[in-house]
């Protein structure tokens, strides 16, 4: 295998290049069968919009992975909404994609660890992530990183006019911080 030179960083903001890339490589990852959800490529301006959004809401953070100095993967840590304090504990590991060119040089992982590390510098404790049944790879990655397959809904998703069963998975990050022992104090009744 030859040495290619890859990298993994935070998009805080998309430049007219990295969208280019972006769009061809989700475009790419999209027609292989691994698109986040898309079926197939929507027009190149919707794609556009959708990663340029990405990066002005304060709960969503971008990675993105480079081959060789361009985008090929990418993926994001989705923060729960903050009305929701009940749950503010995990985070969302999303829309996950390598595109097909780019496979095999360890991208997929690293991205990963840069959103597992992320949210862990965030003081998640957890991290969720959900993936359609038939994404096999993208299950044994998941798997292979520690993460914890914890429930499947049959119907999860349509695909070619078929329902095609849902992973879910989670990963613990760090322990629930205990809390401090008080000391029980009787009050001075005199």
């Amino acid at each position: 295998m030859t040495n290619v030179k890859t990298a993994i960083e935070a998009l805080e903001e998309v430049t007219d290049e990295d969208l280019e890339d972006l769009c061809d490589a989700a475009e790419s990852a999209i027609l292989d069968g691994g698109g986040f959800g898309w079926l197939k490529p929507p027009p190149r301006a919707v794609l556009g919009r959708y990663f340029r959004g990405v990066v002005l809401v304060p709960e969503r953070h971008l990675f993105v992975g480079r081959l060789e100095d361009r985008v090929s993967a990418a993926i994001q840590l989705q923060e729960p909404p903050r009305n929701n304090e009940a749950q503010s504990h995990a985070a969302t590991l999303t829309t996950l994609f390598v595109s097909p060119w780019a496979r095999g040089h360890g991208i997929g992982p690293r991205l990963i660890q840069a959103v597992e590390g992320r949210a862990t510098d965030l003081g998640y404790l957890r991290l969720n992530f959900d993936v359609r049944a038939t994404q096999v790879d993208a299950v044994r990655l998941f798997e292979h990183l520690g993460f914890e397959h914890w429930g499947t809904d049959p119907a999860y998703a349509v695909v070619d006019g078929k329902l095609i069963p849902g992973h879910y998975y989670s990963k613990q990050l760090r322990n629930l911080p205990k809390k401090k022992k008080t000391k029980n104090r009787k009050k001075n009744t005199q």
